[in-house]
């Protein structure tokens, strides 16, 4: 019996409007996917946040062109990435999906949590950032207060008021930072001297501080920083993860960018061999993605899979969440209750 694929928009809407260094949005749009084999389904989501350039229509126009009926359990994702790949160079959000309801069917036929295929031990998972966006100084303090359950936020940076946010934030809480300034640095002396002073407010992490093209500015910084500057726009799929070789120490590994968990795993390898660290990131993504990143979060360094907590119509059960870190069950497949 071949694999029946189904698919379902969604309009995941967002707490409060997203605004990074560059633009603002209130939803994302999803592409939410079952496979059917043998009367188990296996669920996947596709988030198509705006940068990627996927959109409902080219998800779809992409999966008309998917036929999965010489997939054979245990399914080989090696052949699988090859032949998604073949059929369109894009498109890893889809793809992604994809990835992601078959880890999740394939679990569900041996009666395995997903983790358990890349040896995972559950009790080395690490914290959870949740995300405060660009804001004013009122809406700030507000996020602050309602991500109470996280023991690390993470600040979006890159504009006019950088200082100010940071400061609002080291106000009310002590916590631990990560800090993303989404390529919105365009100095490189500025951004040092802003890396700095980021430094002494305790922020732990930044993640992308100038153009992903940029990769001289982006080395010089890292070169000169004693916290952790890693790539996340310039850091894609496995090709790119032997550049960030030399011009950042870590790489921010995403689902939507890897085009699933199965390459996700092979990122994770190849940075562990070049002596990289690893965040685990999302987009904006329901409880599906969100214990598809969290099965391979304890190979990582740090996460930050906040996705159910910025949304308001997470159409899944949040997963379980116990002192700042997400809990890997075990149900067979991705867990989802």
């Amino acid at each position: 019996m071949s694999i029946r694929i189904q698919a379902k928009p969604f309009e995941l809407m967002l707490k409060y409007p997203f605004s990074i260094s560059g633009y603002s949005r209130e939803s994302t749009p999803l592409m939410l996917l079952e496979l059917e084999l043998d009367g188990l389904i296996g669920v996947g989501e596709a988030s198509m946040v705006p940068y990627h350039g996927e959109n409902l229509a080219t998800a779809s126009e992409f999966l008309s062109k998917v036929k999965l009926d010489w997939l054979q359990a245990p399914f080989n994702f090696d052949e699988l990435r090859d032949y998604l790949d073949g059929l369109a160079p894009g498109n890893p959000n889809i793809k992604a999906a994809i990835d992601i309801a078959l880890h999740d069917l394939q679990g569900k036929i041996d009666q395995r949590p997903c983790w358990q295929y890349f040896d995972v031990d559950p009790e080395r998972m690490p914290l959870t950032s949740i995300t405060i966006g660009m804001d004013s100084r009122e809406v700030i303090l507000k996020k602050v207060q309602e991500a109470e359950p996280a023991q690390i936020l993470k600040v979006k940076l890159g504009g006019e008021a950088d200082k100010m946010l940071i400061e609002t934030i080291r106000s009310v809480t002590d916590k631990p930072l990560f800090v993303d300034a989404n390529q919105g640095w365009k100095d490189r002396n500025q951004a040092l001297e802003l890396v700095h002073w980021l430094q002494e407010q305790g922020v732990m992490l930044i993640e992308q501080p100038m153009d992903k093209n940029n990769w001289e500015d982006n080395a010089w910084i890292t070169e000169q920083s004693s916290i952790p500057i890693l790539g996340d726009e310039s850091i894609q799929r496995m090709a790119d993860v032997e550049k960030a070789k030399g011009v950042y120490h870590g790489i921010n590994i995403k689902l939507m960018k890897s085009a699933g968990m199965h390459e996700a795993w092979q990122m994770i390898q190849m940075a562990r061999k070049l002596d990289l660290k690893i965040l685990i990131g999302c987009m904006s993504e329901t409880s599906c993605a969100t214990l598809a990143a969290a099965a391979l979060a304890p190979l990582c360094d740090w996460a930050d899979l906040d996705g159910p907590f910025l949304t308001k119509n997470n159409p899944f059960p949040n997963p379980d969440f116990k002192n700042g870190k997400w809990v890997l069950n075990n149900l067979p497949g991705l867990g989802i209750s």
